[in-house]
C-alpha cells in the first residue's frame, strides 16, 4: 500500500509531543520573521533620518536655530538628540558661569548617555534573534529524538520490521529538525546583518559625539558669541 509521506500528513501523524514542538518552532520563526522587517525598515529609517540631520548641521547653520528645531520637534533622529541634549546641557552650564572644562564635559558626559540608551533602544528585540538562531535548531532535535524514540517503540510490537514501516515514523522525526532550521537560519543571518548595522550607526553616533564636543570648544571661548559649526 502507498503511504502519504508530504509534509502536512507526517506532522499529522507523529507524536503529541513532536506535534508540539513544531507548533512551537513554526510562531518562533513567525515572530522571528515579524522582528526582521521591523529591524529592516526601522535601521534604514534611523540612516536616513541620522545622515539627513548630519548634513543640516554641517551646513553651517546656527547651533541655537538647529538647538530650537531639535527641541520643539517630537519626532527626531538618535543623532539629532544626541546633538540636543549636549547643547542643553552646555547652554544650561554656561548659565551658570561655570568655567569652561565644566561645560564641556557637562555636555559631553549628557551626549555619552543619551548615546548609551540610543544604543539600548536601537537594538531592542535583537537578543531575540540571536536566541533564535542559537536555540531552534536543538529544540528541533528533541523533537527529532523524541520522534525516533517514539516510532521504535511502535516497531517493537511488529514481528517483520522493514524499510516501509520505518521510513514514516523516521520521517515525521525528522520533520521537526527541518522546521528548526527553518527557524534559525533566517534569525542568524538577520542577527548578523542588524548587528553589522548597528555597529556602523554607533561609529557614526560616538564620531557625531566627539565632532560637535570639539566645535563646543571652539564656540566655548566666544561666550558672546553664537555658536556654530563653522
Amino acid at each position: 500500500m502507498s503511504q502519504d509521506l508530504s509534509i502536512i500528513s507526517l506532522v499529522m501523524g507523529a507524536s503529541w509531543v513532536v506535534q508540539l514542538v513544531i507548533a512551537g518552532l513554526l510562531l518562533v520563526s513567525l515572530a522571528s520573521w515579524s522582528v526582521i522587517f521591523a529591524k529592516l525598515v526601522g535601521l534604514a529609517r534611523i540612516r536616513g533620518r541620522n545622515e539627513q540631520f548630519e548634513q543640516e548641521f554641517w551646513s553651517g547653520k546656527n547651533l541655537n536655530d538647529l538647538y530650537q528645531t531639535a527641541s520643539n520637534s517630537a519626532d527626531t533622529a538618535p543623532m539629532e538628540r544626541l546633538f540636543a541634549i549636549g547643547m542643553r546641557e552646555f547652554l544650561k552650564l554656561r548659565e551658570r558661569r561655570l568655567d569652561i572644562g565644566a561645560q564641556l564635559d557637562g555636555a559631553r558626559r549628557a551626549m555619552r548617555a543619551s548615546l548609551q540608551r540610543e544604543l539600548d533602544a536601537i537594538e531592542g528585540n535583537l537578543g531575540f534573534l540571536g536566541t533564535v538562531g542559537s536555540v531552534s535548531p536543538y529544540v528541533g532535535l528533541f523533537g527529532t529524538v523524541w520522534g525516533i524514540m517514539h516510532a521504535f517503540v511502535g516497531l517493537s510490537n511488529l514481528q517483520q520490521v522493514t524499510l516501509a514501516t520505518v521510513a514514516p515514523g523516521i520521517a515525521e522525526a525528522l520533520v521537526a529538525t527541518a522546521i528548526g532550521l527553518f527557524a534559525a537560519i533566517p534569525a542568524v543571518i538577520g542577527y548578523n546583518r542588524f548587528a553589522r548595522d548597528i555597529d556602523r550607526i554607533a561609529i557614526q553616533l560616538e564620531s557625531f559625539t566627539e565632532e560637535f564636543s570639539n566645535i563646543l570648544q571652539r564656540n566655548v571661548a566666544t561666550p558672546t558669541a553664537a555658536p556654530s559649526t563653522r
